[in-house]
């Protein structure tokens, strides 16, 4: 397996990555990279476009060319988060912002170029590395006896670790030959909101913080937030075999990594 960084693979420079993947010797190519600074990307459009949308299909393209299965992740932010139902990869999508934008542009470009494709749409990530929610209320709730958190949006937290597992397995299968191109669904078990996150995370780390319910109004952000980012992952288990995860226990794990760093 060979892991290519930015600095061998810039998706600000699509021709260029596209370019790694038309040489490279790989039988499956996984893009797990993105701009995913979600507020920021309402001011830089044009740079998350290049590496959210035209970098993923070059790259696609490029796959399709050679005959290798291209592996995508996307986002919960293609739709526009209304409802209760969990969304269905067929559902009507309606981005509520650039990065909802850019994302879906990706996908549209990766279906479009011909190959064998997977897309994995997923929700709110988190990890002992890089920047995330879980890591943002440890620190918070390390010098604050109570926060304020969101208790309006909900979805599926989905731990980075899980995402990997699940991709690996998707292209194992494309590999065998017995992969089916689409659009899929992963997200952690159960849903919640962002506040219920909020108290499993307190309560696992053994932190003594109230958490007051807010609404998305009461803490405005640059971009809109889907309400509804529930994830409906039925056709994920019934092509691959892949369930989805109990965040609480890849939150444990995290945690202890986190302890143990």
């Amino acid at each position: 397996m060979t892991r290519l960084g930015r600095a061998e693979a810039d998706l600000s420079d699509p021709t260029a990555c596209a370019e790694i993947v038309a040489y490279t010797t790989a039988d499956v190519i996984i893009n797990a990279a993105a701009h995913t600074a979600v507020d920021r990307a309402e001011s830089e459009e044009t740079l998350a476009m290049a590496v959210n949308g035209a970098a993923p299909a070059a790259m696609a393209q490029a796959a399709a060319l050679r005959g290798v299965p291209f592996l995508h992740l996307s986002t919960d932010y293609v739709f526009d988060g209304r409802g209760t139902q969990p969304w269905t990869p067929a559902m009507a999508t309606g981005p509520l912002g650039a990065y909802g934008r850019t994302k879906f542009a990706g996908e549209q470009g990766i279906v479009a170029a011909g190959g064998a494709y997977a897309v994995l749409r997923t929700s709110w990530v988190f990890s002992a590395h890089g920047a995330n929610f879980v890591k943002t209320m440890l620190r918070l709730g390390r010098d604050r006896p109570a926060l304020r958190v969101v208790a309006d949006q909900v979805g599926g937290p989905t731990a980075a670790g899980d995402i990997a597992d699940a991709l690996l397995q998707i292209a194992m299968r494309f590999h065998g030959g017995v992969g089916k191109s689409g659009i899929y669904h992963y997200a952690g078990s159960p849903d919640a909101s962002w506040a219920d996150f909020a108290r499993a995370i307190f309560s696992q780390a053994g932190l003594d913080v109230a958490v007051a319910d807010i609404t998305s109004a009461e803490y405005p952000t640059p971009a809109a937030r889907p309400g509804n980012s529930r994830l409906d992952c039925t056709s994920l288990e019934a092509a691959f075999g892949i369930a989805r995860p109990d965040w609480r226990a890849s939150l444990a794990a995290v945690l202890k990594e986190l302890k143990e760093a």
